[in-house]
């Protein structure tokens, strides 16, 4: 799989960083393919993702 510089990503403006997470979703998704992970296993990875960014929101909104 390609290298990923998330600092490059992080300093990209709003609409280059926007295109890079397309790119690099894009490029995960087909790694993953690649690799024999079938679509309910990706999804499941997804929603693994979803649900860890939900929870550090969550603790976010709560601290004063």
């Amino acid at each position: 799989m390609p290298q990923v510089n998330v600092q490059q990503i992080a300093a990209a403006p709003p609409v280059d960083r926007n295109r890079a997470l397309r790119i690099l979703a894009k490029s995960i998704y087909k790694e993953l393919r690649s690799q024999g992970y079938e679509s309910r296993q990706i999804v499941a990875l997804a929603s693994e993702l979803i649900d860890q960014v939900t929870t550090e929101l969550g603790e976010n909104s709560a601290r004063p």
